[in-house]
């Protein structure tokens, strides 16, 4: 099995410190990830059905990603060809709504 480099990773461990309610869910994520393979958005539903891509202002397209029944939003550039997802940012459901976000990145 390839195990994936998730860029960032200790960013996932500070949105558990400030937000303990979803540590089962990122922790979970970050194991899915390291053990993904995932070469398109289409595998990344296999695993999470819910992930959704998006557009942001520079043009890109980064994968959002549901946590803890939909109160939390884990934004993620993944890098298909190289196998790396690298995390962007973690917010709640409300400031996602937002959108401001998507200025940002």
């Amino acid at each position: 099995m390839i195990h994936v480099r998730v860029v960032k990773p200790s960013r996932v461990r500070e949105y558990v410190k400030q937000h303990p309610d979803a540590s089962a869910p990122l922790m979970a994520w970050l194991k899915a990830a390291r053990d993904a393979n995932w070469k398109n958005l289409q595998q990344v539903r296999m695993t999470y059905n819910s992930a959704d891509g998006v557009g942001v202002r520079g043009g890109k397209t980064v994968t959002v990603f549901n946590i803890g029944g939909n109160k939390y939003r884990l934004v993620v550039s993944i890098h298909y060809a190289w196998g790396m997802p690298y995390v962007l940012r973690f917010m709640t459901h409300a400031e996602y709504s937002k959108e401001k976000w998507q200025a940002e990145l």
